[in-house]
């Protein structure tokens, strides 16, 4: 039989790792609980609406609004590309990184992280001169290339580690059946890495919904993100019901995606030495 004072201490153990979860959710959940709460209400005097009255005039408000539409679409465009873009480009090299060696591969792999944590201001000079010079400004097309500077070196560590994990074998069984290169990437590697590519698509989509610097630099009067549209409400009398509604309809995509690869999270924060 269990010690009594063992059975007492394990249960105050408990209690207080439950407190403290409990306040961690308190703390992480309260101010998302209030931006709920506000997108649901009329916090600007209106006809036939009492300010604080909950009523759904918020959300209507955004579809009524050519611009906040306009703004929805234009982040759902430029991610779109900018995720395929990033995925069509980081698979084969996060595949030459896991399959073969060359003299510097670790040096040139950590040089790419290195270069993905680099402050996004410090090259938007250089990103706007060159991108006014091909006519990319005010354009998703131009977020979704630049952003691509960013993402490829996260996608590729992220696919390198999921690739590592697959047996060699499978490669030398395919080639030895004949498999081309292409048909071997699209009918044995990448069905065998399908969480991977959700882990890093969902990380790409991340950076580049919330991304601000460079969506505020090369969008000057139009072309304008979700991220810029939720900036433009603020003004003399901002509408925060306004406001709330728009992040939370922002939030919606990144909570979905999360639902959607949660279990391969962890996987993809995996270095070979």
């Amino acid at each position: 039989m269990s010690n009594p004072v063992t059975r007492t201490r394990t249960g105050r153990g408990a209690l207080l790792r439950g407190l403290a979860y409990l306040a961690l959710a308190l703390f992480i959940l309260t101010p998302l609980a209030q931006t709920v709460m506000l997108s649901f209400m009329n916090t600007i005097p209106r006809e036939g609406l009492a300010e604080g009255e909950f009523s759904l005039i918020n959300y209507l408000n955004i579809f009524r609004s050519d611009a906040l539409t306009s703004s929805i679409l234009n982040s759902i465009l430029y991610v779109t590309l900018n995720v395929a873009l990033t995925l069509i480009a980081a698979l084969p090299a996060a595949y030459a990184f896991s399959r073969f060696q060359f003299v510097g591969d670790r040096h040139i792999f950590f040089l790419l992280l290195a270069f993905r944590i680099t402050p996004p201001v410090v090259l938007s000079l250089p990103v706007f001169i060159l991108f006014a010079k091909f006519n990319l400004i005010n354009s998703p097309v131009g977020i979704a290339l630049v952003h691509c500077l960013f993402n490829i070196p996260i996608a590729i560590w992220i696919l390198e580690s999921f690739i590592s994990a697959i047996p060699r074998e499978l490669d030398e069984t395919a080639f030895l059946d004949g498999y081309s290169v292409p048909r071997f990437f699209l009918t044995q590697l990448l069905p065998a890495i399908t969480p991977g590519i959700g882990v890093a698509a969902f990380f790409c989509f991340v950076f580049s919904w919330v991304e601000v610097v460079f969506a505020r630099i090369l969008t000057v009067t139009a072309g304008k993100p979700i991220t810029m549209a939720i900036n433009s409400l603020f003004g003399f009398q901002t509408d925060i019901g306004l406001v709330m509604a728009m992040t939370v309809f922002s939030l919606v995509p990144g909570l979905a995606m999360i639902y959607f690869v949660r279990n391969h999270l962890a996987k993809g924060f995996v270095i070979r030495m």
